[in-house]
């Protein structure tokens, strides 16, 4: 399968700069995966197409400040980084992304907005890639990023941070800080919206996974089966593990809400598969176990999904591993009929942009 298999042609006016006015307040397009059927709707009729009785999945990891600038010591020059994740447990190593990365070479210093100073570092696997090992004398924490980071909006995003953004590029539920981009299909749900799908019969738990840059990097190769994944780290805890077993016993369907959880959930059910003899799916007592355990699941169409039976997501770019991953869940045609008719009625597309179920 080809990567061009997944373009289309999306005006730019249509990619949102800037969320909508009131959190929640989106256009929300219904999806049937078996019949390609389209309808749409408001993010505020979301509870009535979810059946009581359903398990919905959310992943509460929140947003670090993690694009940061620090200052090139022998030219004076700017350099942006992007914060990923902790190469050493002292955290005093970080992997990070950087702009023109061919030019930023092992031994440069760069001195950050409290005066800090951090060296890159050799590490291996960066060579010919976008990131690099920045290394400190210290090891910096999350008051660190709050005192020197922005917050990390995606480069489609053609304009800089606010403290708006600060707000609204955060899910209301996120606790766990660590991710570099925010798992957007979140950001439609309000406190208010939580409330009624609880009031409605509707279960909720969450997992944790922190999303890194490498979910936007472009897919280079022409043909998807030769493209590698990035890494991410997730958790499952013990009640969400317990919550969607019973579900799965019970017959009761599984929401996730976001590529995020998607790809948690399914490389879960993946890990506990290789680790058992494949019992036969009517005898299964578990779809997934709790624990830590990182990923580089790539779900393109021809994956078999075991986990989840439904999934709400944003609209995602031209040829990225995410529409390839729900072109998995709903049919490559499906989707790509699915995001013409969204562009043809004005749809708003990516992070701040309005949201679609794939029921």
């Amino acid at each position: 399968m080809l990567t061009s298999d997944f373009y289309f042609d999306l005006p730019p006016e249509l990619i949102a700069q800037h969320p909508s006015g009131v959190r929640g307040q989106d256009k929300l397009m219904l999806l049937n995966r078996v019949t390609g059927a389209v309808e749409h709707h408001i993010m505020d009729d979301l509870p009535s197409f979810i059946e009581p009785g359903t398990l919905m999945i959310f992943n509460n990891s929140r947003v670090r400040r993690a694009r940061v600038y620090g200052i090139k010591e022998t030219t004076g020059r700017e350099t942006e980084f992007m914060f990923l994740n902790t190469i050493d447990k002292e955290c005093c190593v970080w992997n990070v992304m950087v702009k023109s990365a061919k030019k930023q070479k092992p031994g440069m210093k760069y001195k950050f907005p409290d005066g800090t100073v951090a060296e890159i570092i050799d590490h291996e696997g960066n060579a010919g890639t976008e990131f690099r090992a920045l290394k400190f004398d210290f090891a910096i924490n999350e008051d660190w990023f709050e005192r020197n980071g922005h917050i990390p909006l995606p480069p489609y995003i053609k304009r800089g941070d606010t403290e708006e953004d600060s707000e609204r590029y955060q899910n209301v539920y996120a606790t766990d800080t660590g991710s570099a981009a925010c798992p957007t299909a979140g950001l439609h749900f309000t406190e208010e919206m939580l409330a009624r799908l609880d009031a409605a019969g509707i279960e909720r738990c969450f997992v944790t996974l922190h999303v890194g840059l490498g979910t936007f990097l472009p897919v280079r190769e022409s043909n998807i089966e030769d493209h590698k994944m990035h890494e991410e780290w997730y958790t499952i805890p013990p009640e969400t593990a317990a919550a969607i077993n019973k579900a799965k016993r019970e017959g009761r369907p599984i929401l996730a809400v976001g590529t995020t959880s998607v790809r948690t959930l399914e490389s879960a059910a993946r890990s506990l598969a290789e680790a058992s003899s494949g019992t036969e799916a009517s005898g299964k007592t578990e779809w997934v176990r709790a624990g830590t355990s990182s990923t580089r699941i790539f779900m393109y169409p021809g994956y078999k999904f075991n986990v989840v039976d439904k999934m709400f997501t944003n609209f995602h770019t031209p040829e990225s591993t995410l529409i390839m991953l729900v072109s998995a869940f709903a049919g490559r045609e499906n989707i790509m009929n699915a995001y013409k008719t969204a562009v043809e009625n004005r749809y708003r597309f990516f992070s701040y942009g309005d949201c679609m179920l794939i029921v």
